[in-house]
């Protein structure tokens, strides 16, 4: 998330010291001279506070989610777009989908300003270019939902991103940390976080980062319950692909369908792994073929499977 300078943002730079992400942090005055455990303190400090600052935005946070559930349910994809810190923090979150809620890569997928490669390494300007941002978001088209990320609301990738989807009538939503004008109009849902000034001037990757991550995971996590992806508070569409994966998954079937564990994996392997499926031949006693049949009826929800 740190900025960069560049003639494409059309920016004045007293607008950028305005920003509340850009503003100086009383609290971290005199920084150099703190002891370590001090410096510590602080920023753990900073970042509870930042997640005050998140939960204050739970009614906004759930209308992102609610919109999420919807785009996925029509079959759209869910996009997380931004840049720099931003831009990782979609990544990483699109990436734990597949394997936490069984999604296929397409459904919640992440644009990084600078592609792939920016995710390790910063791409001098990405965030700058308003018109890849656009570029990136011309293939969009409803039922999909663009959830652009910036910290700072001002990121012109984004901008152009948010932009290009409204103009083909996609949802558009934004998690920034810098509540104001901004990018606010170009979103149909706003998360405006009011994290406050970094500990590091203007390093938003530390509060805004925490902040964002925070919400981001609720926004997935709610919107993949409305969907049935958990039952009770257990992850049943995962994915085995590996060990812990695997172990975890003979867990939740043993506890949602009361049958001991070797029980349980005998279930899953003739519900070729799958876990809900496990879960309703346990508790309803059928096939994996019927099991199968009362979650179809159920859209995919193990609660409603288990009432019919």
């Amino acid at each position: 998330m740190t900025k960069s300078r560049s003639k494409a943002s059309g920016l004045d730079r007293g607008r950028w010291s305005s920003l509340l992400t850009e503003r100086r942090n009383p609290r971290s005055r005199g920084l150099d001279t703190m002891s370590t455990p001090r410096v510590v303190s602080l920023l753990l400090e900073e970042d509870r506070r930042a997640i005050t600052a998140t939960v204050r935005q739970s009614r906004a946070i759930s209308r992102a989610a609610e919109r999420a559930a919807r785009a996925l349910d029509a079959g759209g994809s869910v996009v997380f777009l931004g840049a720099g810190t931003s831009g990782r923090m979609g990544v990483l979150e699109a990436a734990e989908c597949p394997p936490t809620f069984g999604l296929e890569p397409h459904q919640v997928r992440a644009v990084m300003a600078g592609g792939e490669g920016a995710v390790f390494r910063a791409v001098e300007g990405a965030e700058d270019n308003e018109e890849n941002g656009r570029r990136e978001a011309s293939a969009l088209k409803p039922p999909d939902l663009l959830i652009g990320i910036s910290a700072s609301s001002v990121t012109p990738f984004v901008r152009g991103a948010l932009a290009a989807a409204r103009q083909n009538g996609v949802g558009t939503v934004l998690v920034t940390c810098a509540p104001g004008p901004g990018l606010n109009r170009l979103a149909d849902t706003v998360v405006a976080i009011a994290s406050g000034p970094e500990v590091l001037t203007g390093s938003t990757r530390l509060k805004a980062g925490s902040a964002t991550k925070a919400a981001l995971n609720a926004i997935t996590t709610a919107a993949m319950v409305r969907l049935g992806k958990a039952y009770d508070n257990l992850m049943v569409d995962l994915r085995r692909t590996n060990a812990k994966l695997e172990d975890r998954a003979r867990r939740i079937v043993a506890a949602a369908g009361g049958v001991p564990p070797d029980e349980a994996e005998r279930l899953i392997s003739l519900a070729r792994g799958e876990v809900k499926t496990a879960i309703v031949m346990a508790r309803r006693g059928v096939s994996a073929e019927a099991a199968r049949e009362r979650l179809a009826s159920a859209k995919g929800h193990v609660r409603r499977a288990l009432r019919r």
